[in-house]
């Protein structure tokens, strides 16, 4: 920071506003850049004002030399540590309004305040330069002062603008969120006050449901201060197509105005107008085209604070809605509705570019693109009678919450267009009967052919570089494509899964035995993830019986040594210890969290990822714990088989019962596990695409057209070879997409999205919980109790056994944790997705897609997990 004016130009310490454009958010900060913007819009009135540059927020840092090394330690501080941080930021303050401010700046300052009108009271605003970005608000990070009257109440309300830059909430809000404290700077809004007789805030996209073609309305008497801060409760509106479509007039018992020697004062509203609306429809309605006016100037969904004045509407604020989920681009003007690709996959992740690319490239169906996630434009399927009952009824199986969520969109009228009932019948996957004998040879065969092509495209790929290379991989994924969608593999998929939901329907019906088939399922052959995962309790075996082994893993994980392996050697037991871990990694080292996108980094990449999994299972498991788990799930499975073929024959017509069920065992045990195959083997294919292009970032990165390898992430496929092709990059481009992913990682993806904008998550709609449960989709049967460890990084876990794993969502990788706990919880998942298929196998009670899981169950409570009824209850503490 120094003290210069430089990109001030003429303007100096202070710019009016009508010198003033969003371009200048580094002269005049987030707020005042954008109230420039709005003064310059036909038909929006903003109260006169101007801007104190941040060449004299730098001017006054450089009056300050402590200030550097404060400024030091507060970047060294963990955002988690409030002491620390209320105290190094409170010293900043100190130090700031402490300066006093110099004779030019506050000359320029008055000069500018004479200019708004002699004695005019005057609203003094923070307006910081990481400030009403488009990828990050800091909306109330920063100060504000209303009715400030005189030249030096003025001054000295600039100064405290400027120490709010280090209130302890903005601190921890930089450090959360990766901005550089040294980068951020102040300017100070001064504008003249207005004394409304009611003002609010209008979102023109429904903060609630993201609906863009709803716009919200909160409306108080008085100045909207009082409504920001929480005062006071505010009338809320919707509108819809220049119409009222909601509202709710609250009991507004006080009102802030202004005092009049300066400040704000609060005064009680009479009993007789305190549910008065403070807007009525009429100009509820004009407010809303206002702000559909300014929208359409910024190009995109805003937040805007307004005043009423004289029947007459002053805009004080506008900034991006970023809180937002984008919407998918389709070019028309007619109406779509999206499933959320990453729900399926159990990834919901955003992913960078090239991930986004090379999945697009892998998938038979079109998908569109939204804040770093895929969707699935479902609108054909839904407006077609003939294919809607199957895809609803495959869909609500698999995951009731996003059967229930398009539902609610097929009960609006108008909203989908209506096809006729002779329209194409398209394939939907499950919606039709599977016929196919239990034959495990086709299986066998499956596999042998699925890792045969993989290591031909490993040894095809290798020497292959530039264009060559981005040719070979286009091609080499039409191959992929063939053994993915192949019907002969996809074929045992369905025929295991529909012998899943027969098995469950009919031995409920029969037996009245709930969720059969998970137990019948335990332990099935030819599963790689479950393999994965007990293969783990192998390479702890070998590391076990050395106590100095471990010891050094331990800090190995602290440290996350990516390089233990080549010194393990140097150990006692060492070489078993590498030797052990190379061939899990040999077999299984492709993997990851997020594995999907190919920009994740792998196991291989990284191997001390690995680590924290496999201490946990050396300390926890005994020897021999891997056969003993199988052979353990496989007899019970058979001894399930027994009882209920049993019972069966024991009904009326009990042995046609029991022999359709026998075949529909045999189908579930001989092809259920060929169910994770197909994607071990694209993760696989993805590996070896992802170092042959990694190795051509570095002969990028070597001839000086990338600055570091990763820059591939953040171009798509075909940008990649054309950079290739060219030896040349667009910066402005990279710089663009990594701006971009950081908003985009900060986003929740819907289940469902449609072309509005209104994001639908579901619900369950079920009223035979206990009080207090929070529900889920019940995946495996079984109920257990025991400490909830909240894990969101698997990096991170450390269980012990009883445990009940609560997380967002696991993918295969997760897997291998699976081996040492009691039961798992998710806040994503269905009844077909991968932790629903392992748990099963490994036979823990599961409940998925249970939402805000993470955040209602508390890590280290007790809780119950009713994976038969679907349900987990928080249990008193012991």
């Amino acid at each position: 920071m120094t003290g210069t004016t430089e990109g001030v130009g003429m303007g100096g310490y202070v710019l009016d506003f009508d010198e003033v454009d969003q371009r200048q958010v580094a002269v005049v900060g987030g707020k005042g850049a954008h109230l420039g913007e709005l003064s310059r819009i036909e038909g929006v009135s903003v109260p006169p004002g101007f801007c104190v540059t941040t060449d004299a927020f730098r001017r006054i840092v450089a009056e300050a030399p402590s200030l550097g090394d404060l400024l030091d330690g507060v970047s060294h501080l963990n955002p988690e540590d409030r002491e620390a941080i209320r105290g190094r930021s409170a010293e900043i303050r100190r130090t700031l309004e402490g300066v006093a401010v110099p004779d030019d700046v506050a000359a320029a300052i008055t000069g500018a305040l004479a200019r708004l009108g002699e004695g005019a009271a005057c609203a003094v605003r923070s307006s910081a330069t990481a400030e009403d970005l488009p990828g990050a608000s800091f909306a109330g990070q920063q100060d504000t002062y209303l009715n400030v009257v005189g030249p030096e109440a003025v001054l000295r309300h600039v100064s405290r603008c400027w120490a709010s830059l280090f209130t302890e909430r903005a601190v921890t809000y930089r450090l959360r969120n990766g901005f550089d404290h040294r980068k951020v700077h102040m300017a100070v809004v001064v504008q003249r006050m207005v004394f409304p007789h009611a003002s609010g805030v209008l979102f023109t996209a429904d903060p609630v449901t993201s609906d863009r073609k709803v716009a919200a309305v909160e409306a108080t008497f008085g100045l909207g201060e009082a409504l920001v801060s929480g005062l006071v409760n505010a009338d809320s509106y919707q509108v819809r197509d220049d119409e009222v479509v909601a509202k709710a007039v609250a009991a507004k018992k006080l009102a802030l105005h202004a005092s009049p020697g300066g400040g704000t004062r609060e005064e009680a509203i009479e009993p007789a107008g305190q549910e008065q609306p403070a807007l009525t429809d009429e100009q509820v309605v004009r407010l809303v085209r206002l702000g559909r006016r300014i929208e359409a100037h910024f190009g995109r969904p805003q937040d805007i604070e307004w005043c009423l004045v004289d029947d007459a509407f002053q805009v004080v604020q506008s900034r991006p809605i970023t809180t937002l989920f984008p919407v998918p681009e389709t070019g028309d003007e007619e109406n779509h509705v999206y499933v959320s690709v990453g729900h399926q996959q159990m990834m919901t992740d955003a992913m960078k570019p090239l991930g986004l690319s090379v999945w697009q490239m892998t998938t038979p169906r079109p998908m569109a693109e939204a804040g770093g996630r895929l969707f699935v434009d479902v609108t054909p399927l839904l407006a077609s009678p003939v294919n809607r009952v199957g895809f609803l009824a495959v869909v609500g199986k698999s995951d009731p919450l996003i059967g229930d969520a398009l539902q609610t969109v097929l009960d609006r009228d108008g909203f989908l267009p209506s096809l006729p009932d002779d329209a194409p019948r398209q394939a939907v996957p499950g919606a039709e009967p599977v016929t196919i004998e239990a034959d495990p040879a086709l299986v066998a065969e499956l596999v042998e052919n699925g890792a045969a092509s993989v290591a031909a495209a490993a040894r095809d790929i290798r020497g292959k570089s530039g264009v060559e290379l981005l040719d070979f991989i286009t091609a080499d994924v039409q191959e992929l494509r063939r053994l993915l969608f192949d019907p002969r593999g996809i074929q045992p998929i369905m025929a295991a899964m529909q012998a899943t939901w027969w098995l469950n329907e009919r031995l409920h019906e029969w037996l009245g035995e709930k969720n059969a088939a998970d137990t019948l399922s335990q332990s099935v052959p030819h599963n790689v993830t479950s393999e994965m995962g007990l293969a783990l309790l192998d390479v702890a075996d070998a590391i076990r019986p050395h106590p100095e082994v471990v010891a050094f893993l331990r800090d190995a994980a602290d440290r996350a040594d990516e390089d233990f392996l080549d010194r393990l050697v140097d150990l006692d037991g060492g070489r078993e210890a590498r030797d052990a871990i190379q061939a899990y990694l040999d077999e299984y080292g492709m993997r990851c969290v997020g594995e999907i996108d190919i920009s994740r980094p792998r196991w291989s990449e990284r191997p001390a990822m690995l680590l924290p999994l496999l201490l946990s299972t050396v300390k926890n498991l005994e020897p021999g714990a891997g056969v003993r788990r199988f052979e353990q799930g496989r007899q019970e499975a058979w001894q399930k088989e027994q009882e209920v073929l049993e019972r069966l024959r024991a009904l009326p017509d009990g042995e046609p019962k029991a022999e359709e069920t026998k075949r529909k065992i045999d189908l579930v045990r001989t092809f259920a596990g060929y169910r994770e195959y197909p994607k071990y083997g694209m993760i696989s294919r993805y590996f070896v695409y992802k170092r042959a292009l990694l190795a051509e970032a570095d002969r990028l990165v070597r001839a000086g057209v990338l600055r570091e390898r990763e820059d591939v992430y953040f171009l798509r496929f075909e940008e990649l070879r054309e950079v290739v092709r060219a030896n040349r990059v667009d910066d402005d481009l990279l710089r663009r997409r990594k701006d971009a992913f950081r908003s985009y990682e900060a986003l929740t993806p819907p289940r469902v999205l449609t072309s509005d904008g209104e994001t639908l998550s579901g619900a369950y709609r079920r009223d035979d919980l206990p009080d207090g449960a929070l529900v889920g989709l019940a995946v495996s049967a079984g109920t257990v109790e025991g400490r909830a460890r909240v894990i969101l990084d698997m990096a991170q876990a450390d269980v012990e056994p009883g445990d009940i794993l609560v997380t967002a969502h696991t993918d295969p990788s997760w897997s291998p944790l699976f081996v040492a706990i009691a039961g798992l919880v998710t806040e994503v998942g269905g009844l077909m997705t991968h932790g629903a298929v392992i748990a099963r196998e490994y036979g823990l009670p599961a409940v998925v897609g249970v939402e805000r899981a993470t955040q209602l169950i508390e890590d280290g409570q007790r809780i119950r997990v009713n994976g038969t009824d679907g349900h987990i209850e928080i249990l008193p503490a012991i």
